[in-house]
């Protein structure tokens, strides 16, 4: 007979929400991109667990932390207040700083998708916002969590995980690896997060900012790439 004192649940929805909206089920197209992981393959950068685990732990830390995650966090603070002109300010930052057609295409594709899934979901101002929102998916990614009052610091961590993941299941098809070993490295890069946050969090707005030599290099190639599965 199970023990019901045990089993206690708290009902965190927001929690919940998160883990809705880092779905891999999410359908905002993030399965078709690799952020130059392709064509890195192609070239010999990347040819196995190893190389990659190197790859995507240089983006988390010379990209992420610097760009992606602080300005997550302060698109979290604006959607909080209702600050529509802040938002957009982060977006035109953040459309800025991504160093290759492809990257901004890709910001600005998911951004599109996920826009039309906020309005379907009937968040608050999702459509009055929806024509900013559809120019960033880190922005619609941001809305949502405070709307739905996932706190600044889960959101940024969700954002990590799931960039982590939708690459590493992009890996498994491209190098090519096994299911076993992409789980593995998961498995590693995970602990890792928390600290990314951690710093994300600190960074003063003058200090945001980022430049991935081998990111843009691989992204740009990948547009010419002969034959690819992968849209970036």
């Amino acid at each position: 007979m199970l023990d019901n004192s045990s089993m206690s649940y708290g009902g965190d929805l927001p929690l919940l929400r998160l883990m809705h909206l880092v779905s891999p089920s999410l359908p905002v197209g993030a399965f078709t991109y690799s952020a130059g992981i392709e064509w890195a393959v192609e070239a010999g950068w990347i040819q196995d667990i190893g190389d990659l685990e190197q790859w995507l732990a240089d983006q988390l830390h010379h990209v992420l932390v610097p760009l992606d995650l602080p300005i997550a966090i302060r698109m979290h603070c604006a959607a909080d207040s209702g600050d529509l002109d802040a938002m957009v300010g982060w977006i035109e930052w953040l459309l800025a700083a991504r160093e290759t057609a492809e990257l901004r295409q890709e910001e600005i594709n998911r951004g599109r998708a996920l826009a039309d899934l906020l309005k379907a979901w009937r968040l608050p101002n999702a459509d009055t916002w929806r024509p900013q929102l559809m120019r960033s998916q880190t922005a619609g990614f941001a809305f949502a969590a405070a709307s739905w009052q996932v706190s600044a610091d889960a959101m940024a961590a969700g954002l990590a995980w799931s960039w982590l993941e939708n690459l590493t299941l992009a890996a498994i098809k491209i190098i090519p690896l096994g299911q076993t070993e992409g789980q593995q490295l998961l498995h590693r890069m995970l602990p890792g997060i928390p600290g990314a946050v951690r710093q994300a969090v600190a960074l003063e707005d003058e200090d945001i900012g980022a430049s991935s030599p081998a990111l843009a290099i691989a992204s740009s190639a990948h547009e010419q790439q002969y034959t690819r599965l992968f849209r970036s």
